[in-house]
């Protein structure tokens, strides 16, 4: 049997762009450089494919470990785990 759902299941809402906001990204964004240590914040950009989390951890706040080629490792807890996902910057948001 076939599994159903994929990486992307349940998400066409949660990871819509509004209609105001579609279009290209910023060039600012998508070259952002981050510092080991500094916190952020794990907001997808719909219209960037690569890099992207799995979807149970939007919305969360985690600390930049290292830089993984042009992505960055990002350690996050889910519950009482410390778990380290790769994300490109254009999927994170810097948190005072």
């Amino acid at each position: 049997m076939k599994r159903k759902g994929g990486y992307r299941r349940g998400t066409r809402k949660t990871w819509a762009k509004h209609w105001r906001t579609k279009g290209k990204i910023s060039i600012t964004r998508f070259l952002a450089k981050y510092e080991e240590g500094q916190k952020v914040a794990l907001v997808l950009e719909p219209s960037y494919m690569k890099g992207i989390y799995h979807s149970r951890f939007h919305g969360l706040t985690g600390v930049v470990k290292t830089q993984r080629g042009k992505c960055y490792e990002v350690d996050i807890r889910d519950g009482n785990k410390h778990k380290i996902v790769i994300v490109h910057p254009v999927h994170l948001k810097r948190v005072a």
